[in-house]
């Protein structure tokens, strides 16, 4: 959709939350007696994840963001309702803080099973909770030349969505230990530039042949066009602790697919920023998180986060200001300034007591309000 629409595109996101035990305060292997009581609830909006540690919950498409933080809240709330019932908590982080047993039991699916058999020891820590941003675009084709556009600002995505500094019940150092567990995959992390569509075709062959695709879904690249739906998906992200936080990101994400569309259509084919660019940026913003310095897609310097932040707002203001979603935003990032990203709340939650315990019952709490 062109600038100047009043009504946006549609937009939904999915969530993956872990389950602990509200006792001991340990990732549950529970997911599937969770999910029979959550669909009761949720119907197709809530399914499982790789992971018995995990439950996953999806939106319906939006087009306003009141619209979208209601969603989130409500299947937050729903998916905390199911857990309760079966004596435990639903937690919002990137990655595991207490009791996750490697390899992770895997649910049982054939999908998984054949993840497993491919990528063997790689994915044994794969226990990662995203979100996933869906926005709607007319085809495959444009989604692919969007992506162009959306790669170089994929880092600075990482930063603002930082939530997950402990792995195996110690301080990793990063903000965003999940980025890095997600980017050892041959098709993980930043997708390639494509010159066109076709050329995204002939790699998806190419990575067929190889043996690295079975499916579609195993194409776990952090932008890619809709498996079922017309749109775009960024999968960069680690989910955030609150439902607002959720929100102002996809809004955000949202505004930059649109403003990439509108350059697309004006024959722009976007920057042909190096693969290794990125994946360099990737760590900075993986390792500091909010708090620490990224690099400018627009300069290539390292800067202060936020103001990459604030050039990012300067390319995509008017889209947001245009369908009311700058206000949220600008709140939303005057928060990661003044509290921090969820990684520095989840240490800051840790220095209280000096226990990881604490940790999980400041997710808990905040996970579902």
């Amino acid at each position: 959709m062109a600038l100047g629409h009043h009504e946006p595109p549609t937009l939904g996101v999915e969530e993956e939350y872990f389950l602990v035990d509200t006792a001991t305060r340990l990732v549950s292997p529970s997911s599937t007696r969770v999910l029979r009581r959550a669909r009761a609830l949720l119907g197709p909006q809530v399914s499982g994840e790789f992971t018995e540690y995990q439950i996953e919950a999806k939106t319906r498409p939006c087009t306003w963001r009141g619209e979208l933080v209601t969603q989130i809240s409500r299947m937050r709330a729903a998916v905390a309702h199911a857990a309760r019932a079966e004596g435990l908590g639903v937690v919002a982080s990137g990655t595991p803080l207490l009791g996750a047993q490697l390899p992770a039991p895997r649910r049982a699916d054939p999908r998984y099973d054949e993840e497993a058999h491919a990528f063997r020891s790689t994915i044994d820590d794969y226990v990662i909770c995203s979100l996933h941003t869906h926005v709607q675009l007319p085809d495959r084709d444009e989604a692919v030349l969007v992506g162009n556009h959306l790669r170089p600002w994929l880092p600075l995505l990482v930063s603002l969505s930082a939530n997950s500094p402990y792995w195996a019940e110690k301080d990793t150092g990063y903000a965003s230990w999940r980025t890095v567990i997600k980017s050892r995959g041959p098709a993980d992390g930043p997708p390639p530039y494509f010159p066109s569509p076709r050329d995204f075709d002939t790699t998806l062959s190419t990575l067929s042949t190889i043996g690295v695709l079975n499916t579609p879904r195993d194409l776990l690249w952090d932008i890619r066009p809709g498996i079922q739906l017309p749109t775009v998906e960024i999968r960069v992200m680690d989910v955030p602790v609150t439902a607002t936080e959720s929100t102002a990101l996809a809004c955000l994400v949202r505004a930059l697919v649109i403003q990439s569309a509108a350059m697309v259509r004006r024959g722009d084919p976007g920057p042909p920023v190096p693969q290794q660019t990125l994946r360099a940026a990737y760590w900075r913003a993986a390792r500091d998180g909010y708090a620490g310095r990224s690099w400018d897609p627009l300069t290539g310097q390292l800067l202060a986060t936020p103001a990459v932040a604030r050039k990012l707002l300067h390319h995509i203001g008017p889209v947001l200001e245009e369908h009311r979603e700058l206000t949220a935003v600008l709140a939303f990032l005057h928060d990661l300034e003044t509290a921090g990203d969820g990684s520095s709340r989840q240490r800051a939650a840790f220095a209280s007591r000096d226990s990881l315990v604490d940790v999980v019952d400041y997710l808990v709490g905040d996970t579902h309000g």
